[in-house]
């Protein structure tokens, strides 16, 4: 039935959600004893290898030619770009902290979208999201000792959540029209020659050695947050209303902040804690103004 359509699109946002609500954690966890560059590049390699079964074993037709360039933009933001930019700020960054600062991506995301889609949100939706993104790097000064203690690794977050905006608001669009999971395969595969010469350059360097639950940590980046996780990701965003899924991924910063303090132990700090309200709040009002745009009827020529 149509009235349900909105409520499966949220769900299977959620799922994605809770999925990519481990990653930064678990690559915290990974980076312990592992070089960030075999991690980052090695989760796509996995996951690359998985993509590649599930589309010859289906027999996917391959792209039109016209869909490539958009799927390098999909690549880029997220295979290449978030996952190393996180994989090396999470080196020295706490999971807590990296989770506050990437709380702004639901509104990076609805930006991206916004841009995409040469939309005209009010005046309301840059404010707001504006200063979510302040909010975040004064979250992060504020961690390392007052305005303008921003270090390197908050410098490579909010890359990361660039990075990843582009990705999904790409992503989602190109879901409709090649498949929510094809589009994330093929996005690996496109990207897989890439990784695998950083991965063996990486191991080169520099054998990669970790405990069982490195390893473990590792294997989840790369079969879940690269690959499972956007199966059901991308899905939601396809049966939309995209601007109203997006809203679930507020959730995800409260998961992972609540994973950094259970499974690694963090000291949760009162800091930490309103830093993240603030964040989340600013990015929800952010999605919420430009889903409001959104759903405003168009008149027709």
């Amino acid at each position: 039935m149509v009235s349900t359509t909105p409520v499966v699109g949220l769900l299977w946002g959620l799922l994605g959600v809770a999925a990519f609500s481990f990653t930064v954690p678990f690559t915290r966890v990974a980076v312990g004893g592992l070089p960030p560059l075999f991690i980052g590049s090695g989760r796509a390699v996995v996951a690359a290898v998985l993509a590649a079964g599930a589309l010859a074993a289906t027999r996917q037709r391959l792209p039109h030619a016209r869909h490539w360039a958009r799927l390098a933009v999909v690549g880029g933001g997220v295979v290449v770009g978030f996952p190393l930019l996180t994989s090396y700020a999470l080196v020295t960054a706490p999971a807590s902290h990296g989770a506050v600062v990437i709380a702004v991506l639901p509104a990076a995301t609805a930006t991206m979208a916004v841009l995409r889609g040469h939309e005209r949100p009010p005046v309301l939706f840059w404010v707001v999201a504006g200063v979510g993104a302040v909010a975040a790097m004064g979250f992060a000064s504020a961690q390392w000792g007052g305005i303008g203690h921003l270090r390197w690794s908050d410098l490579l977050l909010s890359g990361a959540v660039v990075a990843a905006a582009i990705g999904y608001a790409e992503g989602a669009l190109l879901a409709r029209e090649l498949g929510a999971w094809q589009t994330v395969s093929w996005a690996l595969v496109l990207c897989s020659p890439l990784m695998v010469f950083l991965a063996v350059q990486s191991a080169a360097q520099q054998t990669p050695s970790g405990t069982e639950a490195q390893w473990a940590a590792f294997a989840y980046l790369g079969v879940v947050s690269m690959f499972l996780g956007f199966f059901a990701w991308y899905h939601g965003l396809a049966i939309g209303p995209m601007a109203q899924v997006s809203q679930v991924q507020l959730v995800q910063p409260v998961l992972s902040i609540c994973w950094a303090g259970l499974l690694l132990a963090e000291h949760l700090t009162w800091t930490t804690i309103l830093g993240g309200l603030v964040v989340i709040v600013c990015a929800g009002a952010a999605v919420g103004v430009r889903s409001k745009g959104s759903a405003q009827p168009r008149t027709s020529a």
